[in-house]
C-alpha cells in the first residue's frame, strides 16, 4: 500500500457520504513517520474527521499516536495502563502525561486515571488464564 492508495480510498469513502474515517492499525506496524505523513496528507486534502486506532504489539503505537496528533488527527484510542500494551492499545496515562501542557493537553486528571488503573489491575488478575503469550513488544 502506498500513500496514494490511502488518499484514493479516502476520496472514495467521502464520495459515499461518510463524515469520519478511522485508520485501524490492528497489527501495530504503522510507523510514527508513516502515521504523520498519512494523517497530514489526508487532513491537507480533505475536510473529514480522522481517528487513529493502533495496537501496541510492536512498540511503535505510542509514537505513532503522538506523530498523528502532531499531524492533526481528531481522535485516538488508548487503554488504561493496567489493560494496555502487548495486544492492546497504548496506555492512556502515558499519552495524557506526554500531552500535558501542550496545545494538545487532554485535561484528564492523572490521579483519577491512576485510580482506574488500580481497579482494573485487580480485575485483570481474575482473567490471567485467558491472556495471550505475548509479554512484551515483538518488533519482528
Amino acid at each position: 500500500h502506498t500513500l496514494q492508495t490511502w488518499l484514493d480510498l479516502t476520496e472514495q469513502l467521502l464520495e459515499t457520504g461518510v463524515d469520519s474515517i478511522a485508520i485501524k492499525d490492528m497489527s501495530g506496524i504503522l510507523t510514527p513517520m508513516a502515521a504523520y505523513e498519512l494523517v497530514s496528507e489526508i487532513k491537507k486534502r480533505y475536510d473529514v474527521r480522522l481517528h487513529l486506532h493502533c495496537h501496541a504489539t510492536t512498540g511503535m503505537a505510542e509514537m505513532a499516536l503522538l506523530k498523528a496528533i502532531e499531524a492533526g488527527v481528531d481522535g485516538v484510542d488508548t487503554a488504561i495502563s493496567s489493560m494496555s500494551a502487548t495486544y492492546g492499545h497504548p496506555a492512556t496515562e502515558a499519552l495524557v502525561a506526554t500531552l500535558a501542557g501542550t496545545e494538545h493537553d487532554t485535561g484528564l486528571d492523572i490521579l483519577k486515571l491512576e485510580n482506574i488503573a488500580a481497579y482494573f489491575r485487580e480485575v485483570r488478575k481474575k482473567y490471567h488464564a485467558f491472556e495471550g503469550q505475548l509479554k512484551g513488544y515483538d518488533s519482528r
